[in-house]
């Protein structure tokens, strides 16, 4: 149990996930999480900004009581995902009553996740205002962040944004504000790069929309709040941006040795012509860790062995995530170890079908690669090279 004063009449009562290890069944959490949930005490009214995920209820509703809250007339859902809004009905139960506070898609959603009825509800609109006495709330649509129905509140008489997962992190920790501004801002774009990626477009739109706003906290509903919002608003224009770095990520996978003996030297040759290259053993990586790689590289190359007339099926399940998350990459191939055929090229072209890329004619490798394939190997990374410098220059 710990509760976190933000500012006066402002606390951080949701919980801190030390142990949790992975997300969505997807996404590794090397630092664990944190579910925030904020109280806000105004003159007449006091509001609870999101909730946490189910199973950490107790920590929020202990929180409450350590507070001495005796009333919650608000509970205001940013996003209907679980780890945010799960514990809605449970805080219902202890503040029979309170008012759910949304928009409309977030209130059906909510409906049909948690089973709760119309008359729990107060639906609001873009650029509405609610007052608590002394502390106004101000509702921002900020779709696509990752979610439609996601939303934003700027608590105007003491700056605050709390933006939900827009801005956030997973890290858990002690300290309510960024103690280390490097550490957290590789944090922040590990989680950009795993949800929010795709939504670029729209995330510049509501960048827009909240810099419009005298912000003096950023505070996030995942990982530790901003005293200084201008480093991760600067930092995701970064991400957002056209800008790609003269970098060559290479996802692969070897089981005898001789893609390996290819990703080798691929690297050396990128490294002779001053090329930052990034080779990721798909055996031993996370996918965090192959997501933020893809936030700002300039070009790709997946390479694999064949594996029953196919790529392997960490490269597929790469070049998936990759179609998905729709980075700004300008340039793509691939490169093929085989012993006996197959159709493993073509099956990862097909999945790349969100890639506005220049694709580079593949390399195929029959077994070991032998001095011939290594000057197929040396012509290709000429031409990738000479690809790469027309499309960032």
């Amino acid at each position: 149990m710990a509760v976190r004063k933000l500012v006066d009449g402002v606390y951080e009562v949701g919980a801190i996930d030390w142990d949790r290890k992975i997300f969505d069944d997807l996404i590794p959490l090397p630092d664990g999480t944190s579910y925030n949930s904020y109280i806000i005490f105004g003159k007449e009214k006091t509001a609870l900004i999101d909730t946490v995920e189910p199973e950490k209820k107790e920590i929020l509703l202990d929180n409450l009581k350590a507070l001495g809250v005796k009333k919650i007339d608000y509970i205001i859902s940013s996003h209907a995902e679980q780890d945010h809004s799960g514990s809605i009905p449970d805080v219902l139960k202890l503040y029979p009553d309170a008012k759910v506070v949304t928009n409309a898609k977030c209130k059906s959603f909510l409906k049909e996740f948690l089973l709760l009825k119309d008359d729990v509800f107060i639906e609001i609109t873009d650029g509405e205002e609610l007052s608590l006495g002394g502390k106004t709330l101000k509702f921002i649509f900020t779709p696509w962040v990752h979610w439609p129905e996601t939303m934003s509140t700027y608590l105007i008489e003491d700056k605050v944004l709390f933006s939900c997962d827009f801005f956030g992190s997973h890290r858990a920790a002690s300290h309510l504000f960024v103690e280390n501004e490097h550490r957290v801002i590789v944090d922040a774009k590990r989680y950009y790069a795993e949800i929010m990626m795709p939504f670029r477009t729209q995330i510049k739109k509501n960048i827009e929309k909240i810099k419009q706003y005298d912000i003096k906290y950023i505070a996030p509903s995942h990982g530790p709040v901003y005293p200084n919002p201008e480093i991760i608003i600067k930092a995701y224009e970064g991400w957002i941006s056209d800008k790609v770095e003269n970098k060559v990520l290479i996802p692969y996978v070897s089981m005898h040795g001789s893609t390996k003996k290819i990703v080798e030297f691929l690297t050396d040759k990128f490294i002779e012509k001053n090329i930052e290259v990034v080779p990721i053993n798909l055996t031993v990586a996370d996918v965090g860790q192959i997501a933020m790689e893809l936030v700002d590289t300039a070009g790709v190359i997946f390479a694999s062995p064949y594996v029953l007339a196919g790529a392997h099926p960490s490269v597929v399940s790469t070049a998936y995530l990759a179609n998905a998350l729709r980075p700004k990459v300008k340039v793509a191939s691939i490169v093929i170890s085989y012993g006996w055929g197959g159709l493993g090229v073509k099956q990862i072209q097909e999945m790349l079908s969100n890639l506005k890329v220049d694709f580079i004619e593949p390399v195929m490798v029959k077994g070991y690669p032998k001095p011939a394939d290594f000057e197929k190997l040396d012509s290709f990374v000429t031409e990738f090279s000479n690809k790469l410098k027309e499309k960032i220059s």
